[in-house]
């Protein structure tokens, strides 16, 4: 069984800083592709960045490029999402998903496993 668990989330003025935590239990090798999402109330899910744990590759959605980072410590078992500089347009519910092959980063619909979420909101 492989549970992922998101912490970090909070409320944060513009321009401030949050780091989310996902801790991954479960099936070795069950989670070698992870990535980070996000949910705004109306919009789609979308795809905020990822990590391929055998390349140790990372990728970024536009929006991310230059404020947010994708990191990973595999004695902890954990990603990270690193968020600088928010905006108000930052707020959304944040999910971490993992899958054991590679997939197409941004395809939400080709991870297998995902957490509860952890709420953002950026707002002064």
């Amino acid at each position: 069984q492989v549970q992922l668990v998101e912490s970090g989330g909070g409320s944060v003025q513009p321009g401030g800083t949050l780091t989310l935590s996902c801790v991954i239990s479960g099936k070795p090798y069950s989670t070698n592709f992870m990535g980070w999402f996000r949910q705004a109330p109306g919009k789609e899910r979308e795809a905020v960045g990822a990590f391929d744990l055998r390349l140790g590759s990372t990728y970024y959605a536009d929006f991310a490029k230059g404020r947010f980072t994708v990191s990973h410590d595999g004695a902890k078992n954990t990603m990270y999402l690193q968020m600088n500089s928010l905006k108000p347009e930052d707020s959304a519910m944040y999910y971490c998903a993992a899958n054991g092959g590679r997939v197409r980063w941004r395809e939400r619909n080709e991870y297998k496993y995902w957490g509860q979420g952890t709420q953002v909101t950026v707002s002064s």
